[in-house]
């Protein structure tokens, strides 16, 4: 519900047109920062954290990204379909475990 409601905040700084694909703390609810990330085709990654650690986070976007553009490379990959891929789970947990410390 926290992340749902921080959308917001994402869309009007996407408005502004700046070009940037990591939006550190755009929005804080109950001790939680909420980051973003949103990529050349405006799919938006986002995170809950109580930690600064924007270089980790923004690492890990750019790690969980990567991963992402593979999957959709994958010809089995149903688009816009729920992402139910085991190995995807086990490469995003190991970049949180990475660059994020869990």
């Amino acid at each position: 519900m926290i992340a749902h409601a921080s959308l917001d905040n994402l869309d009007q700084k996407l408005t502004e047109k700046n070009n940037v694909l990591f939006y550190p703390n755009i929005d804080y609810q109950n001790s939680w920062n909420i980051s973003a990330y949103v990529t050349p085709g405006f799919q938006r990654f986002i995170i809950l954290h109580d930690v600064a650690n924007n270089d980790g986070i923004k690492n890990f976007f750019q790690n969980v990204y990567e991963t992402y553009i593979k999957l959709l490379l994958n010809p089995f990959y149903q688009h816009n379909s729920q992402i139910v891929s085991q190995a995807f789970d086990q490469k995003v947990r190991a970049a949180a475990k990475k660059f994020l410390g869990f």
